[in-house]
């Protein structure tokens, strides 16, 4: 699982931050500091109600895709 961001449309709500602060960390004016990440394993839960927090919906949350 990676979550994109659009960082420039970013308006510093930091609700993603709120949720998730070591998924989502935020640069020394408080907009997020990230254009993506691969999720840690056991935080995808996590990465996903940090994405739905965003008020702005610029977080993307790509899921894997299984091979068979």
């Amino acid at each position: 699982m990676r979550i994109r961001i659009e960082k420039a449309q970013c308006t510093g709500n930091a609700r993603c931050n709120a949720v998730a602060e070591d998924l989502y960390p935020l640069d020394d004016e408080g907009y997020i500091a990230t254009e993506g990440f691969e999720v840690p394993p056991g935080q995808e839960d996590l990465a996903r109600r940090g994405a739905r927090a965003c008020p702005e919906r610029i977080i993307f949350v790509i899921e894997d895709e299984e091979t068979a």
